[in-house]
């Protein structure tokens, strides 16, 4: 009673000390109370008091390598942050991601909203609401299922012919040096605009980065990266209205081009007064159109539907691609393995020289390695995370009370031993051709090479469609050599959400039975 009474005379006698020490009271109980709730939890230290380890962790661009790490040294859950929790055991993925009753996705998504006009409008990604998910992707989603992106093939090979016209007439003569990651993921981004607006960006015919696009996007992640670790950056750091003022609240390059190309297709209705909507082979901003017209959605979902095939549909492949190509050339007899198997189809008139889809989708080998690639380096670095729902969930053993943040990293994940096996950290194409089918299904549900559940990446099937011909088609037609690493061939690899690499440096020429050689006969 006397130290209360004297608490009370001080504040009586300095309210303004009073007024100051109430929000520090506060902070400090609310830490406390943050320690305790998942005090029972291993982890790092200070991530048991503050975000700042996990933020550190994505500021050094190898946040991907620092959770295997930790998860080796503490297990299957490991706390992050004083509310976030990470888990490593494939087994937990049909609870967090499952179809039945997802978990909501947290505040990291809020710093990835896209920001089409410059401020951020919800996306079938980064929505957090579920009804407002429900709403952008049901109208659209059809068109992104694999048996209505076959009917885009044609666009995905005009793509793919430049591309190799454009491969061949610069580097396949001369011995000279081609950055084959750059130009796999100009391939990419062409394909998304034929795709999405029956227009390429102009990457391949250039040889260029136009209008810096990809340079535009990545440079926005690595900033949004950071945001996703301490969510209130991206108010008050980010994006900001001073910062959204100062930058002119512009729109990316990669937006501009996707609503200068809705306007002209609306200029070209207005002015022939017609359509194509009842053509069967047409691109994704037909069907946007058509669906904006004829559907009740939000008056922002024609510009999100757009500017997400072009800011999300392209790097990731990119990233895919180069990991493949990496791999391949890295490990010379599964190289050599995966050009038999595609001779040999062309031998026996099941392969084109431009490969087709259900073509290469027979082919064992090719997709075993395809597989590996996703498994190896998936093209997103971070947990996907989410919030467990009302009133608590058994994770890994452990009892984590409703609101608690987890978060799954395909990265760690992808490297659980017991699901992979001990060679889980290297290349092994024929981990996929082992086991048995039971053992193959398992791997394959263990997967979160594009997340998993009802918010798994609805491109990954253009994805998919893009990797299994470009590289059937481009190992038939030319052989490439790495340039070492005293000629300027280092490998790099960065990890802002987006795992991008750097330095796929190689040397290519025109095989002597290849697939060109087919066609000039």
């Amino acid at each position: 009673m006397h130290t209360m009474a004297t608490v009370l005379s001080l504040a009586l006698e300095h309210p303004v000390l009073a007024a100051l020490a109430v929000p520090v009271v506060l902070l400090i109980l609310s830490t406390v109370r943050s320690y305790y709730r998942l005090s029972h939890l291993p982890g790092p230290f200070l991530a048991r008091f503050t975000n700042i380890p996990r933020f550190s962790w994505v500021l050094s661009n190898n946040a991907h390598n620092i959770h295997i790490a930790l998860h080796r040294r503490y297990g299957p859950i490991v706390r992050f942050g004083p509310n976030m929790v990470s888990i490593g055991d494939p087994n937990e993925i049909s609870q967090i991601y499952g179809f039945k009753k997802p978990w909501l996705k947290s505040d990291f998504y809020h710093a990835l909203l896209m920001k089409p006009s410059g401020k951020p409008v919800p996306g079938i990604f980064a929505a957090q609401d579920e009804e407002i998910h429900r709403t952008l992707k049901r109208p659209v989603s059809g068109a992104y299922s694999m048996s209505t992106l076959v009917s885009f093939e044609s666009y995905v090979d005009s793509t793919m012919d430049v591309f190799c016209t454009q491969l061949d007439a610069r580097f396949a003569h001369d011995s000279k040096i081609c950055d084959l990651g750059k130009w796999l993921q100009m391939f990419a981004f062409d394909v998304i605009g034929e795709l999405t607006f029956s227009k390429r960006l102009g990457f391949l015919e250039t040889g260029e980065d136009v209008n810096g696009v990809m340079g535009s996007i990545w440079g926005a992640f690595k900033q949004t990266s950071l945001a996703t670790q301490m969510p209130w950056l991206d108010f008050v750091w980010i994006n900001n209205p001073i910062r959204r003022f100062l930058r002119g609240n512009g729109v990316s390059p990669g937006g501009a081009f996707a609503m200068a190309r809705v306007q002209e297709r609306r200029d070209l209705h207005k002015s022939t007064d017609k359509n194509d909507w009842h053509i069967n082979e047409r691109d994704f901003l037909s069907r946007f159109l058509e669906i904006a017209a004829k559907e009740n959605v939000p008056p922002y979902a024609l510009s999100a539907w757009a500017s997400s095939n072009i800011t999300a549909g392209s790097d990731t492949t990119g990233i895919y691609l180069r990991t493949l190509f990496h791999s391949l050339l890295t490990h010379p007899h599964t190289l050599s393995k995966l050009v038999v198997e595609l001779d040999a189809a062309a031998s026996a008139a099941a392969l084109s020289p431009l490969a087709s889809w259900s073509q290469t989708r027979s082919l064992p080998y090719l997709d075993a390695c395809i597989k590996e690639a996703g498994r190896l380096h998936p093209p997103f670095g971070l947990p996907y995370e989410r919030v467990v729902p009302a009133p608590g969930a058994t994770v890994c053993g452990k009892w984590l009370p409703a609101g608690t943040v987890v978060g799954m990293s395909a990265w760690v994940a992808h490297r659980d031993k017991a699901l992979y096996g001990e060679d889980c950290d290297v290349w092994n194409p024929e981990r996929w051709l082992s086991g048995g089918e039971e053992v193959r299904r398992a791997r394959e549900n263990g997967l979160l090479t594009f997340g998993a559940g009802t918010r798994s990446c609805m491109g990954k099937h253009i994805a998919y469609l893009e990797m299994y011909k470009v590289v059937a088609t481009l190992l038939r037609r030319f052989e490439f050599d790495l340039v070492p690493p005293k000629e300027g061939g280092h490998w790099k690899v960065e990890n802002r959400w987006f795992v991008m690499q750097e330095g796929l440096l190689v040397r290519l020429r025109e095989r002597k039975t290849s697939a060109s050689q087919a066609e000039k006969e």
